[in-house]
């Protein structure tokens, strides 16, 4: 509901033979589906763009539903590698950001789940405004189909990592991973699909019920829990032995490696004996490390380690046998971390 008023159904919700049944209940063949299947998935913005739809089922399609396309508002694209960032709206009015990713083994997008999150991380900027609402499995799609459409080149890999906590939105991101492996749709093998969480436990554990061969990315950001919870809220629910707890269980029932994330904050969580302690509690678990540099966020105290301290934490968990990585930053010059574009456009 928006103001007391229904929104309409999102048509990129439905399955190739779900748009079949409901162009055959409005009494016309179900080939008529196919053809709006394939129109949305060409990126068709609204039902006028379908040409070789009759007039008569164009209208009908108008009065009950949206494509779930939103429009860009704003893109900038970073001078230094290539990386997009895009503030999209959607037909509520509703705004978030994707990011497109040039990388040798293929191009990603980023997506969002939500508008706005309720998590609070103090490194983050989407979540400054509280939760707005949550965003459907087509409505996440249309994020990968509009991002595809404008950079003209197929999308091969997708992060749900923007704005948002995917796992406080559990019903439609799962929805979302089934239409991108759609054989009919993107056909995206679920490999290269990653869905992060700030470390919801049930949620991990529902995941991981459902085996479906994911990448799961799990935001740890400290080695003991009251540090986490200077940066993390969740960290009040959920203690770190928790969380990984419901790791293990992921990695139990589907023998998938789990990915830990690990913001860098100078003097917070990033000196020699945080290293020593990330090393102590991962031990032995089917993971690697993340290592992630904190994006300055304006109104944020929160300053980024420099380089010599990065590569200290990152040598002294290799050392314990932890395999771990820098991420690359990319996007530096556009404000590539989450919410910063729409931050930026909602002041201007």
């Amino acid at each position: 509901m928006e103001g007391g008023k229904m929104r309409k159904r999102v048509l990129l919700d439905f399955g190739l033979q779900e748009l079949k049944d409901m162009v055959a209940g409005y009494g016309y063949p179900g080939y008529r589906g196919k053809q709006v299947w394939d129109w949305l998935y060409k990126g068709a913005a609204g039902m006028r763009d379908m040409r070789n739809l009759p007039g008569d089922l164009i209208s009908r399609l108008e009065e009950d539903f949206v494509t779930g396309m939103p429009r860009i508002v704003k893109k900038q694209v970073s001078a230094l590698d290539g990386t997009a960032k895009y503030l999209v709206e959607y037909d509520d009015g509703s705004m978030v950001e994707c990011v497109y990713l040039i990388y040798r083994f293929g191009r990603t997008v980023c997506v969002s789940s939500q508008v706005g999150c309720r998590m609070g991380c103090s490194f983050c900027a989407s979540t400054k405004g509280g939760l707005v609402r949550s965003l459907s499995g087509g409505e996440m799609l249309a994020q990968v189909l509009t991002v595809q459409k404008d950079a003209g080149e197929r999308i091969t890999n997708v992060v749900v990592m923007g704005s948002g906590e995917p796992m406080d939105n559990f019903e439609n991101v799962v929805a979302f991973i089934r239409l991108l492996g759609s054989e009919e749709g993107l056909n995206i093998g679920l490999r290269h699909v990653t869905v992060s969480t700030c470390g919801l436990v049930p949620e991990i554990k529902r995941l991981a019920d459902l085996k479906l061969p994911i990448t799961l990315s799990v935001s740890l950001h400290a080695a003991d829990d009251e540090t986490r919870l200077r940066l993390m809220p969740v960290a009040r629910k959920y203690k770190i032995e928790e969380v990984l707890e419901g790791c293990r269980y992921y990695i139990q029932r589907t023998g998938r490696r789990v990915t830990f994330e690990y913001a860098l904050v100078e003097g917070v969580n990033d000196r020699p004996g945080d290293a020593e302690k990330l090393a102590g509690l991962l031990k032995g678990m089917l993971c690697n490390v993340n290592l992630i540099p904190v994006n300055p966020v304006e109104g944020s105290l929160m300053r980024q380690p420099d380089n010599r301290r990065v590569r200290t934490f990152k040598r002294i968990l290799a050392d314990r046998g932890i395999n771990a990585t820098v991420r690359r930053e990319m996007g530096r010059d556009i404000a590539g971390a989450c919410g910063q574009l729409k931050a930026g456009y909602m002041k201007e």
